[in-house]
């Protein structure tokens, strides 16, 4: 197993909050795909908006680079609503993403029913 799906799998469970980044008091999608990638996540943003291109310069200023086709482990960058960006990581069975709904961290089986925008692999 990919070591960023593997952080992400065990990221399942932790509440939501938006601005998150621990666990144990809650994470956003950035939080998730930052901590799963064991990289530095940016703040400041708010729960609608963000630029593709400046959220897609952020992952790759992190060590990513853009590639065609999602493998487990890989950064997932979404339009799930209108001016609404949304991040998650790609695993064997589905996706780990920050879900506002139940207001945790979950798995969900199959591909995102939301727009990919891009998708990123750690460059090694």
């Amino acid at each position: 197993m990919n070591p960023i799906e593997r952080a992400a799998l065990a990221l399942v469970g932790a509440r939501f909050r938006l601005h998150g980044r621990d666990p144990l008091t809650g994470l956003d999608c950035v939080g998730v795909a930052a901590l799963a990638a064991g990289a530095k996540a940016p703040g400041g943003y708010a729960l609608r908006g963000g630029d593709p291109e400046a959220v897609a310069a952020m992952i790759r200023d992190a060590g990513f680079v853009a590639v065609e086709s999602a493998r487990p482990g890989d950064i997932l960058l979404m339009r799930t609503g209108p001016a609404q960006l949304h991040l998650a990581v790609r695993t064997a069975r589905g996706f780990v993403h920050a879900d506002a709904g139940p207001r945790r961290v979950v798995e969900r089986p199959g591909d995102p029913e939301w727009e990919v925008l891009s998708i990123w692999r750690r460059w090694s």
